[in-house]
């Protein structure tokens, strides 16, 4: 089966990690540190704090926004279910807002419109690795005391106007998953240029222990001392694990570039084949391709879908719009709410692309892909 994403490991990423095995730190030491500033490479200057995974750098982001029972939170339904759950498990009531076509990235018009006096913060998603519309939501959140947070746990390296994303809202999560732009197995970050956020946010991820002397209310009481002012959880990322981003972030350059490539290639291979649509961008957009979303048309999706699996090809549908889940729908969301991202969802189709896969792959799903649209299955790879 060939996969729709997979990591890419080298031999120099296991000397990091093996290196790092060997030395005195194994959970919090100095490549926690280093990767953080590593990464602020990537944000426009944005200090980062590292965290165990994507949805734990959720959960930090809307912690350190101070989000609470009583708050709202307004989130596009066309992302993982955790962009949402992260911010339910604070005790936040969300606010699905829908996407705007072609990108299917929040809509600044349907965020205005779901943005009340209680909504604490609106979360864009970079889906697929295309920014969303920042300058246009910044507009729309005007007048009210909402916090932006970008979800780029597609996007890190992407680029919006010119500007790196890690800098264009409020808050920025990341995702290191292994089918993400770079891995660290488990991972991700909180990005902000806000250093009181930031600090929320490093105190969060770690039990909420403040040993800063100036900000003890016991400051003499001895050299070992560290207080709890505020409830935290354990999101340490570990240095073993920040030794293998360290060094996957020197290729993030060389990953984007193959994405890119990868998609130019099926792009042009795509454009004329009757029943799919290949996925836009715009112009003020350098995305960082995560996934390469195409839409199947004529109600055929799942037709397509199983015909590929049965050739090998391991597409994947992402996502479930997140109010239908279970979950959401026992809290009373109903669908019909969000017709655009709906639409969306049952026509997408995500093909394989990762940095890893060759021409001679890529061949083969395009060829596949033909094969299904004519309602065959092609052969499986020797």
């Amino acid at each position: 089966m060939l996969p729709y994403g997979r990591q890419s490991v080298t031999d120099d990423d296991v000397a990091a990690v093996v290196a790092t095995l060997r030395s005195d730190w194994l959970t919090t030491g100095p490549q926690v540190d280093a990767f953080e500033a590593d990464l602020a490479g990537w944000t426009g200057g944005a200090g980062c704090t590292a965290v165990a995974n994507g949805t734990a750098a959720l959960h930090v982001a809307y912690a350190a926004a101070g989000v609470g029972p009583g708050d709202e939170v307004v989130v596009p339904p066309m992302t993982f279910v955790a962009t949402a759950s992260s911010a339910v498990a604070l005790g936040a009531r969300i606010v699905f807002a829908d996407v705007e076509e072609e990108t299917f990235t929040l809509d600044p018009a349907a965020a205005a419109a779901a943005t009340t006096a209680r909504t604490k913060v609106v979360a864009a998603v970079d889906y697929a690795g295309h920014p969303a519309d920042y300058d246009a939501l910044r507009t729309a959140l005007a007048g009210t005391d909402a916090l932006l947070l970008a979800d780029a746990a597609h996007s890190i390296g992407a680029t919006y106007r010119g500007r790196p994303v890690g800098s264009l809202a409020d808050l920025t999560t990341f995702s290191f998953f292994p089918t993400k732009n770079l891995t660290t197995a488990e991972g991700g970050a909180v990005a902000s240029l806000d250093p009181e956020l930031l600090t929320r946010a490093r105190r969060f991820r770690n039990i909420g222990l403040v040993r800063e002397r100036a900000e003890l209310r016991a400051p003499d009481e001895g050299g070992w001392h560290q207080e709890v002012h505020e409830f935290g959880l354990n999101y340490r990322l570990p240095d073993v694990l920040c030794a293998l981003g360290r060094s996957q972030l020197r290729r993030l350059g060389d990953f984007l570039a193959a994405r890119a490539r990868l998609v130019a290639r099926y792009d042009e291979a795509l454009a004329d084949l009757p029943g799919v649509l290949t996925p836009a961008r715009r112009s003020w957009a350098a995305p960082a391709w995560h996934l390469y979303p195409v839409r199947v048309l004529d109600g055929r999706r799942r037709e397509v879908y199983d015909r590929m699996r049965a050739a090998g090809i391991g597409v994947q549908v992402n996502y479930l719009p997140v109010h239908w889940h279970p979950a959401f729908v026992d809290l009373g969301y109903r669908r019909g709410s969000c017709p655009v991202a709906e639409s969306f969802y049952g026509q997408q189709l995500s093909l394989p692309l990762y940095p890893g896969l060759t021409d001679t792959d890529q061949d083969r799903v395009i060829d596949a892909l033909g094969a299904a649209l004519r309602g065959v299955t092609a052969p499986t790879a020797a």
